[in-house]
């Protein structure tokens, strides 16, 4: 497949669509189904759930018990199948259907000129409006297995699982409306036998507050049972005698809302989406909780009676081979939500998390004072005010904080004085340390080739710059030790993750570190939230937003007049495109190439999408494939080639539940891996763009 195909990368389409239908006529229900799937088959989708039954209409009372209509539905059912022989998607249609001496309220699952089989209502509501007993014998009581259904015994069972061959993590399950409500679905058991996208055909007509109860009962199906959810509810036709209808159709996948269309429309409409089944597969493989739940409840077990094991209906898609780019929107900040409101919750909570844990670890081992270097970079900031908090919140004068600025041979004004600054406006103790002379006394003693003042013959190598870093680290220690403080860490965990820092008596080690699970695209909406929250006094808030201003550097590497100082983004890559880099290869473990395709399709347009409120205009900018590809392979090569880094970790709160890479939590590997076989496979899928 191309590149640019979702399919190619475990993906698919799927659409919940609901329909005007005309009560009581399956031949024009039929028609409209039709007319509905050819136009989501241009548009390459895998999957089509129309609503519950939407051949002959919910809402006609006892005409679902005559024979005219239920043959009339057989026919109609044959017509979508004959139709359906040159189409992509599989279609999911409700149905009545006789089978045996009952009649049954059937979701009917059509592919390529074949009924694959058909699913019964487990569970028939009885109260308020609704009244299917009176009609319909409930799913879970069916006799035969089969039923006879356009000249092909067809299964007929409320535990079919339709697993596709060709794409094997699609794996659908479909159930009818009241099954969404009961304490027990049966998708919850299905998803416990395997089944990655699940579906509902609903009737449920439309009252006030109802809409909400739908979408919280998608959020919590698919968040539990590690799925995709497909929901489709009747609308426009049903008889509005006693009943109104919205037409309400949405789709979740693990707890997220990926689409959902307007609701109490005319024609048909749809909610489109494309659903990971790849990543759902791969969640589960990490979450051994939900097999550990099969197991428990016998599922598909040894144990099992065979006649009550899912029965397992193969198919295969056929995937469009040529480009199928994604409709589906793809965050460029997976570690900052674009919604305001979830972006202040996450610095709330993120905050909140660092400043607790710095308080335990301090209420620990004696109320010690902090001692902290602060270089006018985010980092420090974000540390220095994460312990200002924890000192007012413990009833601690803000003195008990040592913080100290250390120039040294390429320290600008601008990060020497916004460091001095921030010291003075938080009120906590603060001193300057010129490391230069330690340094130029040390790196003679090395023998190295720096020459005080002859910038055109000194040479600026790694030994150059760990000299500075190490220094101003050990001085950190010793003070701790002499002042009777624990040294706090500023790193954070996008810097770990790509070895940006220094090992050992370096910026890498600390008595406690409190940014090391906080990635660097958080760090500076963190720094803005403080300024919002009120947190600080006007002064302080102003070096804050210069900060946020500032050019990320290390200030390591002196510049010549006129020259642009050193830059880590230009030496390592964009934060912002290697915090996603690292958030898809450490939460969901993904193959580099199918991360370069979620990063393109998320970066490729800067004026597409939401970006983070209060995002810096001039930084909203694209990038395109060969610059993601460029980045996404130095990203791979220093994220395992650094691994000796972490597994000597400091200790620090988990912030993210998108992953921490502590050796004591989230990640462990050993220090030896290569990248080798990573980056080959990124290089077979993009190699071209070198």
């Amino acid at each position: 497949m191309e590149f640019n195909n979702i399919y190619r990368h475990g993906m698919i389409r799927a659409a919940a669509v609901t329909m005007p239908l005309v009560p009581a006529q399956p031949a024009k229900n039929a028609a409209t189904v039709i007319e509905a799937v050819k136009e989501l088959h241009e548009k390459d989708t895998a999957l089509a759930v129309f609503p519950e039954l939407c051949l002959s209409g919910y809402a006609i009372d006892d005409l679902l018990l005559q024979d005219q209509l239920l043959a009339d539905v057989r026919t109609a059912i044959g017509t979508i199948r004959e139709a359906s022989t040159e189409l992509l998607p599989v279609i999911v249609v409700g149905a009545p259907l006789l089978n045996g001496n009952r009649l049954y309220n059937c979701a009917v699952t059509i592919h390529k000129g074949q009924i694959l089989g058909v699913s019964p209502k487990s569970y028939l509501p009885n109260y308020r409006e609704f009244y299917e007993k009176r009609h319909f014998a409930q799913g879970t009581d069916y006799i035969e297995d089969f039923i006879y259904l356009d000249e092909a015994y067809v299964p007929f069972s409320n535990k079919l699982i339709f697993e596709c061959e060709d794409l094997p993590e699609f794996r659908l399950f479909n159930e009818v409306c009241e099954d969404f409500w009961v304490p027990v679905p049966p998708s919850a058991h299905a998803a416990l036998a395997g089944a990655t996208v699940l579906t509902n055909i609903s009737g449920s007509p439309i009252t006030v507050g109802k809409s909400a109860e739908r979408h919280q009962l998608c959020a919590s199906q698919s968040n539990r049972c590690l799925a995709a959810y497909v929901y489709s509810a009747a609308g426009e036709g049903e008889s509005t005698t006693d009943l109104s209808w919205d037409g309400q159709t949405m789709i979740y996948e693990m707890g997220s809302l990926l689409a959902e269309s307007p609701r109490f429309q005319t024609g048909v409409h749809y909610s489109l989406t494309d659903l990971d089944v790849a990543r759902i597969a791969a969640e589960r493989h990490r979450n051994g909780s939900l097999d550990d739940n099969r197991r428990a409840l016998g599922i598909d077990s040894a144990t099992q009676p065979e006649s009550e094991r899912y029965l397992r209906i193969p198919f295969n898609l056929e995937a469009p081979q040529g480009e199928v780019p994604l409709v589906r929107s793809i965050d460029r900040f997976p570690f900052v939500p674009d919604d305001p409101a979830q972006l202040d919750q996450d610095c709330y909570e993120a905050y909140s998390i660092q400043v607790s844990g710095l308080i335990k670890r301090l209420k620990a081992i004696g109320d010690a004072k902090v001692v902290i270097g602060v270089s006018g970079g985010l980092d420090s900031t974000q540390a220095l005010i994460v312990a200002a908090r924890a000192m007012d919140l413990m009833g601690r004068p803000r003195t008990d904080i040592l913080a100290y600025t250390m120039p040294g041979f390429a320290t600008s004004k601008r990060t020497r004085s916004n460091a001095e600054l921030l010291c003075e406006g938080l009120g906590v103790s603060f001193e300057t340390i010129d490391i230069t002379p330690a340094a130029t006394q040390m790196l003679k003693d090395l023998k190295h080739p720096y020459h005080p003042g002859v910038t055109d013959d000194s040479v600026y190598d790694v030994t150059f710059e760990n000299v500075q870093a190490g220094l101003r680290t050990d001085y950190l220690f010793r003070l701790a030790n002499h002042l009777g403080g624990i040294v706090l860490g500023t790193g954070d965990l996008s810097e770990l993750a790509l070895g940006w820092c220094t090992y050992g008596v370096g910026d890498q080690m600390s008595h406690y570190a409190v940014n090391t699970g906080v990635p660097k695209t958080l760090i500076q909406h963190l720094v803005r939230w403080v300024v919002a929250d009120g947190q600080f006094n006007e002064a302080t808030n102003k070096v804050l937003l210069s900060i946020l201003d500032t050019e990320i550097s290390p200030e390591l590497i002196p510049a010549k007049e006129g020259e642009k100082p050193q830059s880590t983004q230009d030496k390592i890559g964009p934060y912002a495109l290697q915090d996603f880099n690292l958030y898809y290869l450490l939460r969901h473990g993904m193959k580099p190439s199918k991360i370069a395709f979620l990063a393109q399709a998320a970066w490729s347009d800067a004026t597409k999408g939401d970006w983070p409120r209060d995002y810096p205009q001039e930084d909203r900018i694209a990038y395109d494939l060969p610059t993601i590809y460029k980045w996404l392979r130095l990203f791979l090569w220093r994220f395992f080639s650094n691994q000796f880094k972490r597994s000597a970790l400091p200790n620090g709160p988990k912030v993210m539940a998108g992953g921490a890479l502590s050796p004591r939590g989230d990640w462990r590997m050993p220090s030896d891996t290569s990248a080798q076989a990573w980056v080959d496979e990124l290089d077979a899928a993009l190699g071209h763009l070198k």
